[in-house]
Order: C-alpha cells, then structure tokens, then sequence
C-alpha cells in the first residue's frame, strides 16, 4: 500500500507512522514492521509511537500537518485526538465487506465462514471500532480454496487500485460518506495458539477451513501420542466404516487422515515439533505406530 501511494501523482507522503521494532527471530533482535522498513527505503520519516494516546505522540502527529491520513493493517485503535488532526480525515482501508468482520481478523474469519464473496472497504475512521461511514468497496468472488496469505495479498492489490479511484473524488468531496448499516454486521478477535487446535468432534469440512484461514498464524495442529503435530495442508475425503472421531487412519496405502463428525481429513502436509515439513507418506514411515491411535 506504501508503495502505492508512493505512485500516485495527487499525493506527498509526509511521513509513515507504524508500531516499534520488536524482537524477533531465535536471537529476539529488534526488528522494524516491513512498512517501516519500506519507509526507510523511500527515505520517508518514521514516527514509531509506543500508544498513539500519549500526547508527545498526539504531537508528533499533529506537528507532521498532513491533509489527509491512510490507515491499513495498523492493528490498534486511534484515538480521536489523531482521528481529528487531518481536516480530509483518516480513511481506512478494510479487508472486508462492512459491516461484516469488523475488527482484527476479517481476513481468516471469511475463509472460516465459508463465504462466499468478501473485499475491501474504504471507510473514515471515527472513534469505534471499524464503524466509520463508508467511501467505497470492492467484491470479489471467493473459489473456497484460498488460505489467508493467498488472499491477503489479492485483496491488498483490490486495496491499491480502490484507494487510487476514490481519493481524487474525496478530495475534491464529491464522494459521499454512507453511514454503515448494522445488517450483517460481525466482529472477529485476534487469535491465540490454541485456536489452532483442530477439534475431530467437528466436520472434516469445517476443520480443513481452519487450516487455510489460521496459516500462517496461529497454525493448526493436532495432540499425537508422540507430541503435537502441525498440519500444514489438508483435504477432505469420505468416512469409511469403523472411523470413530479422533482417530487416526491410513488415507490410501500411504498417506494419513483424521477421522472426524463428518468425513475425514486428509493430513498432506505435516510438521512434527521441532522437525521439518513433509508429506503425509513420509511422515507415515516413521511413525507408522500412530494409525489407529487417538488424537488428544
């Protein structure tokens, strides 16, 4: 998106505002989020406050004395001193179709749903929480296969173009603000570890949703007499008799599947803890001991 507005000719960017390096990797080094590093390469200044609500950043944003403000994939609430600076306002750029799957999440939470269209929108920020009135969106047509990477990426490229249309005619104000309706709206949360856990009480179709929507993070995984395994990718195939939830099964003559509520689902790609990624069939002849035992 940086990069974006970097193209566009009705555009001077002033400044990129974005949380503080963290640590990260095996070694905890302080790292810059890639919009930060990506700010550093077009020689923007970088403003890196630790809570938009101290006044020293209030500040700091104010003294930058920019007309208009984009906002995308910032991950925290902006307080209304910050909403109120820019005399163009903030505008947003939203991973969803509003009012649905408002909040962390909207990405995942389509692919969970199983629905079948999403977007973007491009709304002003007022004070809730995704809540602002809306400029204009975009929908596109989902194939039921993607996982969350695949589709955060086309959906920010939908973003881009979005954004270039809209905002000479916001500028100029000849594109209205529509107040959100409530009707459809939902709300997602940030996920933890434990999300990740695929539950064989619930149907093999639903579960192979999960490992697309929660890659890469949190992933999905299941507890095996040998220790946790993460599932990496997955399908869905018929029951066979005898299949009790929970178990483990040979799918063909060399792969591995979880018997489920509903159908089985294939386990493709496998990562026992602390080894490498593999196919079910090399996975298989090493723990051969694991068919017919139970997931925890």
């Amino acid at each position: 998106m940086l990069d974006a507005l970097a193209r566009m000719r009705n555009v001077t960017l002033v400044a990129v505002v974005t949380t503080p390096p963290r640590p990260a990797g095996r070694r905890a080094e302080l790292a810059a989020t890639p919009v930060g590093e990506r700010a550093g390469v077009l020689g923007l200044p970088l403003l890196t406050p630790a809570r938009l609500r101290d006044p020293a950043a209030v500040a700091d944003v104010s003294g930058l004395r920019a007309g208009l403000g984009i906002l995308a994939d910032y991950g925290k609430l902006v307080p209304q001193a910050i909403l109120d600076l820019p005399r163009h306002g903030i505008l947003n750029l939203h991973p969803s179709l509003l009012p649905r799957h408002r909040g962390a999440t909207p990405i995942p939470a389509a692919i969970l749903e199983g629905d079948d269209e999403t977007g973007v929108t491009l709304f002003r920020m007022d004070a809730g929480l995704d809540t602002g009135p809306i400029l204009a969106a975009v929908a596109v047509t989902l194939a039921g296969d993607e996982d969350a990477p695949g589709l955060e990426a086309r959906l920010a490229t939908l973003a881009a173009a979005l954004l270039e249309r809209s905002l000479g005619p916001w500028l100029a104000g000849t594109l209205p603000a529509v107040v959100q309706s409530r009707e459809g709206e939902s709300l997602t949360r940030p996920f933890r570890r434990d999300d990740g856990r695929l539950d064989p009480g619930r149907p093999a179709a639903l579960l192979e949703r999960q490992v697309r929507a929660l890659r890469p993070w949190p992933g999905t995984f299941v507890e095996t007499t040998t220790g946790r395994v993460g599932v990496l990718r997955a399908g869905v195939a018929p029951g066979e008799p005898g299949d009790e939830p929970g178990q483990l099964v040979r799918d063909g003559r060399s792969g591995l599947a979880l018997a489920t509520a509903a159908d089985r689902l294939r386990l493709l790609e496998l990562q026992p803890a602390g080894g490498r990624r593999m196919d079910a069939a090399t996975f298989v002849r090493g723990r051969a001991g694991l068919i017919g035992t139970r997931v925890g």
